[in-house]
């Protein structure tokens, strides 16, 4: 599924560089989706907010869930990760444990009644800042696929005569470490107003920012089958950063004063992206004891991502102010991901339009009362956006939550959500070797403080 990254840079010896770093096509894909991020009352339920608004992160998915609010409220949550990436590649499995901790959102709604026109029942505008997907992530791949990726020797190899040619065929140990930093947040602001206390209708407009750093760092170890042996040890890193905007359109409908409908509309995200990108290659070689280095220069690029748009349609069922249960279902078509200047990836677009897929997303999710205290839970449901990739890669969660209202204007949330699925990295873009396998669990635990006014 990776692809090797269109950065050309000469080595003096002509090698053959390869991509360790995630191809624009992947970075595509990672930039157009989110992370399972925000209040702790919609991660207790897992999401499944479309047709219920009257919490800041729902507001985000459905942006009429701002008209909901009858009175204005700020909140503000943390949010600690723990990840645990076990890799396998042709080898043992390596168990990789890092845990995170990150202030998460933070915003407000102002709402009131509105007098002179009777349709209109109540305005509301809202604010909120998100991070929407956290990038800090670590770990280790270690194995032998059996072919190598340097061969020559750079001393011998590129001269005149053949006969002093020597060539590592033998790999002995491969070696991959991958760490990636930064985060996708953005600032929302929406609108919203109750029509005939029937319909909810919002509007949005987000301004998203990107930041986002990889490095990665490549061993092998390879013998020529007469004692001599070929060290080398290559480092790239990325950074990628950048701004984009999207709009979004959304309703709430109840049909009944128990039954709520909600539709929405998210636009694409339109990105501008600049990237820094550049390597180093260290070549021991122990017959001769000669060390070859090679740095680059930094290569700075500038181009522009569109994110495939999503549509969300919502059901809701409350029963009263005892609880209720809902359920959300987003649909997104990755092959509208594109990359421009399109004259420079044509191969890419080409590669994310046969190579992706549309995805559906399910999440259910249950609130029930009881005093001061609110008891929630919620299941969701993933779709990974590669065409090629099987069940195991698509996404599953569960969540817990727990709010305490200790006044009518001062609340606390709790939630806990686990999630897995199945990841690969292709470090080696060679023929016949499999990418690496990751098993991936992450473990949320969010809190947020909740004030009314």
């Amino acid at each position: 599924m990776k692809s090797k990254i269109p950065l050309v840079l000469l080595m003096e010896f002509n090698f053959s560089l390869f991509s360790q770093v995630m191809s624009y096509s992947d970075q595509a894909v990672l930039f157009s989706t989110e992370d399972h991020l925000g209040t702790a009352r919609f991660m207790g339920m897992s999401g499944a907010f479309g047709a219920l608004g009257n919490d800041l992160t729902a507001v985000e998915i459905n942006p009429a869930g701002v008209a909901v609010y009858n009175r204005s409220e700020f909140s503000s949550s943390i949010a600690y990760r723990d990840s645990q990436i076990n890799s396998t590649f042709y080898g043992p499995t390596i168990s990789n444990q890092d845990d995170y901790f990150r202030f998460s959102q933070i915003g407000g709604v102002a709402s009131w009644e509105t007098f002179g026109n009777p349709d209109v029942y109540r305005f509301s505008m809202g604010f909120n800042y998100s991070v929407i997907k956290d990038y800090n992530n670590n770990y280790i791949v270690n194995g032998n696929s059996g072919v190598p990726e340097f061969v020559d020797d750079p001393f011998l190899n590129y001269d005149d005569d053949p006969n002093n040619d020597v060539f590592y065929t033998n790999v002995e140990d491969q070696y991959f470490v991958n760490y990636t930093s930064g985060i996708n947040d953005r600032f929302t602001f929406s609108f919203g107003s109750l029509y005939k206390e029937k319909f909810y209708l919002g509007a949005s407009m987000a301004f998203h920012h990107i930041n986002f750093y990889q490095n990665t760092v490549y061993e092998e170890y390879n013998t020529d089958g007469e004692g001599d042996s070929l060290d080398a040890y290559n480092n790239q890193s990325l950074s990628t950063y950048g701004n984009g905007f999207n709009f979004g359109l959304g309703a709430i409908l109840l049909p009944t004063d128990n039954f709520r409908i909600g539709l929405a509309y998210q636009s694409p995200i339109w990105y501008n992206l600049s990237e820094r990108y550049n390597e180093y290659l260290d070549i021991i070689l122990s017959n001769t004891n000669d060390v070859y280095v090679e740095s680059y220069d930094p290569n700075y690029f500038d181009y522009k991502l569109k994110t495939p748009s999503k549509f969300i349609g919502s059901l809701a069922y409350v029963f009263g102010s005892a609880g209720l249960i809902s359920f959300d279902y987003t649909y997104q078509n990755f092959k509208n991901t594109t990359l421009q200047p399109s004259s420079a990836f044509i191969d890419e677009n080409q590669d994310l339009s046969s190579g992706l897929r549309n995805t559906s997303t399910f999440k259910v999710g249950t609130e029930w009362r009881y005093n001061i205290f609110s008891f929630r839970g919620g299941y969701r449901y993933v779709q990974s956006p590669y065409r090629e990739a099987g069940s195991d890669f698509d996404l599953s969660g569960y969540s817990f939550g727990l709010g305490i209202r200790f006044t009518p204007n001062f609340g606390l949330d709790f939630s806990y959500d686990r999630s897995t699925n199945e990841e690969q990295y292709r470090f080696l873009d060679i023929a016949g070797v499999e990418p690496a396998q990751l098993d991936v669990t992450n473990s949320r635990f969010i809190s947020s403080l909740v004030i009314n006014f």
